[in-house]
């Protein structure tokens, strides 16, 4: 990566909705550049995929959690694996300490949300966990 790759990524990650000729303007390249550069980063999975960041107000009707998660022995990556394929599952991050994973989950009603975590703790690797349920958000 160059600088024009973190250049075009960073403008991405600001607006990844913007066009390839709004790109190529503001870096000051032609297009095709800006559209060979991006398609190399998809291909090599530099770039995973774009997505949508909603206003927090938007999910002010969820309930939403923070769950913390050891790992049997070495099954990290496939507990991983497996809770990527939860739509409840916002986020994953790996820690160092006493849990290995921190999930950051949401659901449309605490039915919901109880009944993930219920397909949550089946899954294969889970040695034990602990979840908080966000009520707030101060900052």
């Amino acid at each position: 990566m160059d600088d024009l790759d973190h250049r075009i990524l960073s403008l991405l990650r600001h607006d990844a909705r913007q066009s390839i000729a709004r790109l190529a303007g503001e870096l000051g390249v032609s297009r095709a550049t800006v559209r060979a550069r991006i398609d190399r980063m998809v291909k090599s999975e530099l770039i995973r995929g774009f997505t949508v960041v909603v206003r927090s107000d938007a999910d002010r009707g969820l309930v939403r959690a923070i769950m913390q998660i050891a790992v049997e022995g070495r099954g990290t990556n496939q507990v991983l694996k497996a809770l990527r394929g939860f739509p409840e599952v916002r986020a994953l991050h790996t820690t160092n300490g006493r849990w290995d994973i921190v999930a950051e989950l949401a659901a449309e009603t605490l039915e919901a949300f109880d009944a993930m975590l219920g397909r949550i703790r089946l899954v294969d690797g889970i040695a034990t966990s602990e979840t908080s349920i966000l009520l707030s958000t101060r900052k």
